[in-house]
């Protein structure tokens, strides 16, 4: 009983942490203070950019670099960087720092926030991740910096701190223009460090700590565990196949990089893969993309990143997990196998309850958001599907939602971002629970 009771709280705990937190931003985003013009903006803006920052989403209805103050985008700045880590490791922290003891139920709780598979160590983890995570940020604020102070001055060093944290936990949001990086297209090192950062947040903590520990003990990528095999494989696979997809269909198209050189047209489309990985920078418009383009980043962006770590959609894993089971069962083999392992046999199970979770996200959210607005049927779903997986592309339709259409988004970030963690820690929690009474078995036909 005690088990069930916890297995509520702790998924009680994650919604809450979110939704407090946007409450609480949207309410400081709300005041005079927080806007430009000095006059309070609608509450319904700072609570859609209160939830696409704490979700690290990246969609917005106002400019987040002209619609607000200094204050204003200090506190969404502070939403991202809470979104990213998330509450329990900040909290965690804290409590660590003050050399408070964790109690097992805290222990248990951060357990089951990161999946991790025993409870020793954990106070070690989360200073790991915590201070691993202000590291790469910082390192990253100062590489910016290198392009920035020099174009703007003082100004220079506030927008590589913000760009860098955005970067790293993925949100997109940005306070250089109105037209995100579209400026730097062509620029190697603003390309470079924002997709470095984007791939670095994006693969998840317990990578960083493997490779680290292979670097460490001076051993070959084949003592990398499982789980960082699938994810380095499969992030990789993505970028670079879905760069070629983008290369091929974009090469002819004027709107995006017909007249670029050859250089910088792989360039741009190397930064197109690898922010729709649900990073939500851009460097060309998403709405001058080809349809087959358009097909390819509603994929990337409903996969995202990868699992533990401050990207969204079904995960890397999951999208592996999904393709290696479909293979084995057309191979009519009974387990599934991959790098010379075995993949636990409910693996399947929960990549398709959370496939199914966030498909069942988009297709209400884009039913929704149809019967609310006239734009096309391409731009809502791509919108939705951003919204669902905590992109923040968009072919330019946010910024012109009605009431309706932004409180669809809203909710569709919130689900976005807490369904999957909360489907965490739920297989987490029950992971040990065995069905010790089975129903008598009966063929169906599929397919």
């Amino acid at each position: 009983m005690k088990k069930t009771l916890f297995a509520f709280s702790a998924s009680r705990f994650v919604l809450m942490s979110f939704l407090i937190t946007i409450l609480v931003g949207s309410f400081l985003l709300w005041l005079p203070i927080s806007s430009a013009t000095g006059q309070a903006v609608n509450f319904v803006d700072a609570l859609f950019t209160a939830t696409t920052a704490t979700c690290v989403t990246g969609l917005v209805t106002l400019p987040t670099v002209t619609a607000w103050s200094s204050f204003g985008q200090a506190v969404i700045l502070l939403l991202i960087q809470i979104g990213g880590l998330g509450i329990i490791t900040i909290m965690s922290f804290v409590m660590i720092s003050l050399h408070k003891k964790l109690g097992i139920g805290d222990r248990l709780l951060i357990q089951d926030a990161f999946n991790l598979d025993t409870l020793s160590g954990l106070a070690s983890f989360v200073k790991k991740v915590f201070l691993g995570t202000l590291l790469v940020e910082g390192v990253g604020a100062l590489l910016y910096m290198t392009v920035f102070v020099p174009q703007m001055g003082i100004k220079g060093i506030w927008v590589s701190v913000f760009n860098s944290v955005s970067a790293f936990c993925n949100a997109g949001l940005d306070i250089i223009s109105e037209n995100s990086l579209a400026d730097y297209k062509t620029n190697p090192a603003v390309n470079a460090i924002t997709g470095l950062l984007i791939i670095i947040g994006g693969i998840g903590y317990i990578v960083w700590w493997d490779l680290l520990r292979i670097v460490k003990e001076k051993k070959s990528p084949k003592h990398l565990t499982l789980h960082s095999k699938i994810v380095i494989f499969t992030t990789l696979f993505l970028i670079f196949s879905g760069a070629l997809a983008y290369f091929i269909f974009e090469y002819n198209n004027p709107l995006t990089i017909k007249n670029l050189s050859l250089g910088d047209k792989i360039t741009v489309c190397l930064f197109q893969s690898v922010t729709t990985r649900t990073a939500g920078f851009f460097t060309i418009p998403q709405q001058n993309l080809t349809n087959p383009s358009c097909i390819i980043t509603l994929l990337l962006m409903f996969i995202g990143g990868s699992p533990v770590g401050t990207a969204g959609g079904i995960k890397t894993i999951t999208f592996a997990v999904l393709l290696l089971s479909a293979w084995s069962t057309l191979k009519n083999r009974n387990s599934v196998s991959v790098f010379s392992r075995t993949l636990p046999s409910g693996a399947t199970g929960k990549a398709l309850a959370v496939t199914a979770t966030c498909l069942a996200t988009v297709f209400v959210s884009t039913l929704a958001l149809s019967a609310v607005t006239s734009a096309s049927f391409t731009d809502v779903i791509f919108e939705t599907v951003s919204a669902a997986a905590t992109v923040g592309l968009s072919r330019n339709l946010t910024s012109s939602l009605n009431l309706w259409g932004k409180l669809i988004i809203v909710l569709t970030m919130y689900l976005g971002r807490v369904g999957p963690i909360s489907l965490a820690v739920a297989f987490n929690l029950r992971k040990e629970n065995k069905n010790l009474i089975k129903n008598p078995y009966e063929n169906i036909s599929i397919g």
